[in-house]
């Protein structure tokens, strides 16, 4: 673990077990926890017209139901190109029909079968392994790829930040500050899509009046991920449900003090919000020192942390 520390201007490396050692008694510590859902499905073509024209395999990551049953998604489809309004997918028994499109590659989805999308979804689905690891998922990784206190499904990736924590390590934080707090903001494509102008393709979020009660009340608020920061200062600029918000350089934190977080890749808006909180040139400097040290980058590696 790096440690930023913001008024010296210096950092220093650490261990992840020494985190708990940073906390306040009067701190708040975020936490999301949101939940990865098994939202890869693996099917085939089975045409406009004719089910049984089966041409192809397709891929289909669903991003975000959009019917309360559960049966119309937003979803990303691969070989994207060739799957047209119209086009239907064979999943074993359970067909599928693209509905409409996007504005950038996405697909609308609705599933022809009478059945429970969810239960089915947590049988068939497959875990959306980030695509630098280059193997199939397994069942283990239905656990390893959520943070312990993950609850609320819903996310198409984990929010990584969490991954480090084991119930030892929360123990030791529950013994350390004055309040846990948890939000909701389920990783959608918002977190991962290139920037493209002023705002991020939205995602769902939720915090609870309590634990609102418990960021308001505390002397600092220490976020563990991107994710938890956006909650946050989202929910302090009366956003609701669903939240675009851009945090990058310029930016004017209504409550989030400190962060957990692990590397981001150039260009990306995760990186952008790191330097929100800590500037620039800090934190690329940071950056090079954790490339030369051998610090590891992705959602499986090291991370920094910024008081």
């Amino acid at each position: 673990m790096l440690v930023l520390y913001r008024e010296e201007r210096r950092w220093e490396d650490r261990m992840f077990r020494d985190f708990p050692g940073f906390l306040r008694p009067d701190d708040c510590l975020v936490l999301n926890d949101s939940k990865v859902l098994p939202s890869r499905l693996l099917g085939r073509r089975a045409g406009v017209h004719s089910p049984q024209n089966l041409s192809g395999e397709v891929e289909v990551l669903l991003v975000e139901p959009l019917s309360e049953d559960s049966k119309t998604w937003t979803a990303l489809v691969h070989p994207g190109r060739k799957m047209r309004t119209g086009e239907r997918i064979l999943f074993g028994d359970v067909e599928a029909e693209i509905i409409g499109r996007g504005e950038y590659g996405e697909r609308t989805v609705r599933f022809h079968w009478d059945g429970n999308i969810q239960e089915w979804l947590d049988k068939t689905g497959h875990v959306p392994l980030p695509p630098y690891i280059k193997r199939p998922d397994t069942i283990e990784d239905r656990e390893r790829y959520q943070t312990i206190f993950a609850r609320e499904t819903g996310s198409i990736a984990a929010p990584t930040a969490g991954l480090h924590f084991t119930s030892e390590i929360l123990d030791a934080c529950r013994n350390r500050v004055a309040e846990i707090a948890y939000v909701t903001l389920h990783v959608g494509l918002g977190t991962f899509q290139p920037v493209r102008g002023e705002s991020l393709h939205a995602e769902r979020f939720f915090v609870s009046q309590q634990n609102a009660a418990k960021i308001r009340s505390a002397k600092r608020v220490l976020c563990a991920g991107t994710t938890s920061v956006r909650a946050v200062e989202s929910m302090f600029l009366d956003k609701r449900e669903k939240t675009d918000l851009f945090i990058r350089p310029g930016f004017e934190f209504q409550r989030t003090n400190a962060m957990l977080t692990n590397f981001h890749l150039p260009q990306s808006s995760l990186l952008m919000l790191v330097c929100a909180l800590a500037g620039i040139e800090f934190v690329l400097s940071a950056y090079r020192h954790a490339v030369d040290a051998g610090y590891r980058f992705y959602s499986y590696g090291d991370c920094m942390l910024i008081v």
